[in-house]
């Protein structure tokens, strides 16, 4: 009777068991499942080590060697080059047909004594009066462009004789035709002297002195005007050199402020940490 009832309680438990078994093999597998994205997570931690590795080799490169400081000799020698580039470009400029003539800057008019003819007979209809003015100014800076070329050799002895002692002041100086305004300082009488008689003979060449003196006489004859002098030479060359000092002025700054104006290796090094 007792195996009997032995039997029984075994076969009712049996149910039981084989439920139990089955839930612990479904949470076996839940927990195999539940571990598969640790496993993703650790590519990250890989990458950032890769990035981490690679900030560290960018930040060990060397820092470039610093520039040395611009010496006085390399300041005189980069002014005089800049100052012998901007001669040839000016004078180049003057020499051209309507260098003088067409830019605004330079132009050269009737001397200040002699404003009082340009207004009158400017006035006046005709070949004797505006058109006379117009063609005797346009004269006047033919003269200039024709004796330009003279200058050159003027200036680049003018140039020779400055002592830049202050070199490095002039090239850190904020005022952009700095060396022209020393260079002018310096020899602006000499090169009027010195251009004055290749002014004296373009005035003739051009046909200028001549034109010139006609519309003075007309002028003189006007009644009760105080007469004007018809004497050109100092007052052309005067100009002229006023002009080529502009010209000169404006290409120095060109160079100063322009790294495309910089054509050169000493050039760059003078001026182009400006």
């Amino acid at each position: 009777m007792k195996n009997l009832l032995l039997a029984l309680a075994l076969c009712s438990a049996a149910p039981a068991l084989a439920q139990t078994a089955k839930k612990a093999t479904t949470t076996k597998k839940t927990t195999v499942v539940k571990k598969a994205p640790a496993k993703k997570a650790a590519t990250p931690a890989k990458k950032t080590t890769t990035t981490t590795t690679t900030k560290t080799a960018a930040a060990a490169t060397p820092a470039p060697a610093p520039v040395a400081p611009l010496t006085e000799a390399e300041a005189a020698s980069g002014l005089r080059e800049a100052l012998t580039t901007g001669i040839t470009k000016a004078v180049g400029f003057a020499s051209e047909k309507d260098g003088f003539n067409l830019n605004d800057d330079i132009r050269i008019q009737f001397p200040p004594d002699a404003q009082l003819v340009s207004t009158t007979l400017s006035a006046l209809p005709g070949p004797i009066g505006k058109q006379a003015v117009e063609q005797v100014t346009n004269l006047l800076n033919r003269a200039a462009e024709t004796a330009a070329p003279a200058a050159k050799d003027i200036f680049m002895n003018a140039l020779q004789q400055l002592t830049l002692t202050d070199a490095l002041t002039l090239v850190t100086s904020s005022q952009k035709d700095a060396a022209t305004q020393l260079l002018r300082k310096n020899s602006e009488a000499a090169l009027n002297a010195a251009l004055r008689p290749s002014i004296v003979q373009s005035l003739d060449q051009v046909g200028a002195n001549s034109a010139y003196a006609k519309l003075i006489e007309r002028y003189n004859k006007i009644p009760l005007v105080t007469p004007a002098s018809a004497n050109l030479t100092d007052y052309v060359t005067k100009e002229t050199v006023d002009g080529l000092f502009i010209l000169l002025a404006q290409q120095e700054a060109k160079i100063r402020q322009n790294p495309a104006a910089q054509s050169t290796a000493l050039l760059k090094r003078v001026f182009g940490g400006k």
